[in-house]
């Protein structure tokens, strides 16, 4: 019981520097609680904890339509996760049409990429905090570049679980490669493009 409740000090201790750390960088509780909802949601997912899966997609949908603008891209992520929610409870209808409105939404990925405010990174040395300086403006055009590529993945992914189809494409799992460390809207669009909830294995992993 007491190495239980150390483990769980340590585990608010560190979210609560996360929280800190993120709203220092001007987010918001909410927008934070949002990514933590959908990561749990989709891990849920992959131990096919489907009741507590969807408990954190309901809720993370919640926050999105109460504190999220119109625009924001993890709207659409939220009707996703709630259309899985309904698909998973039988309710096949409103899940399909929670997924066409998830498209709809999504539509809009490539002009909330134009106008995301990107923050500098980090660098491991002065010549690449130099560079990164020098050429920032190139550096935020391979960005956006590169959030398109992934606006487009997710949005072929849509497509496909509207239709009660398996994404090709790997999203949660690649979520935890691809978080940035920093909080800026980079981030939340990355959280919005690959948290999306599958509820099914990846084709690859039926084979191991």
């Amino acid at each position: 019981m007491t190495m239980n409740m150390s483990a769980q000090h340590i585990s608010a201790c560190d979210a609560d520097t996360e929280l800190v750390v993120a709203r220092k960088a001007g987010w918001r509780p909410v927008d934070l609680n949002w990514e933590r909802l959908q990561e749990r949601g989709n891990a849920h997912l992959l131990t096919d904890n489907l009741p507590a899966a969807t408990r954190c997609f309901r809720s993370a949908g919640r926050i999105a339509f109460w504190r999220f603008a119109l625009s924001d891209p993890r709207r659409a992520t939220s009707l996703a996760n709630l259309a899985l929610a309904d698909r998973l409870a039988g309710c096949e209808t409103r899940a399909v049409r929670r997924y066409a409105r998830a498209r709809r939404l999504w539509n809009g990925a490539d002009a909330w990429i134009e106008g995301m405010q990107v923050a500098r990174r980090a660098r491991s040395s002065l010549f690449h905090l130099r560079m990164e300086t020098r050429h920032w403006d190139t550096y935020q055009d391979n960005l956006r570049t590169r959030m398109r590529t992934f606006a487009a993945e997710t949005a072929a992914a849509l497509a496909v679980l509207e239709q009660d189809g398996t994404p090709p494409q790997r999203l949660y799992e690649r979520w935890r490669g691809e978080k940035p460390s920093v909080f800026d809207d980079t981030r939340k669009f990355l959280a919005a493009a690959l948290l999306v909830g599958v509820g099914k294995k990846h084709p690859s992993d039926l084979n191991s």
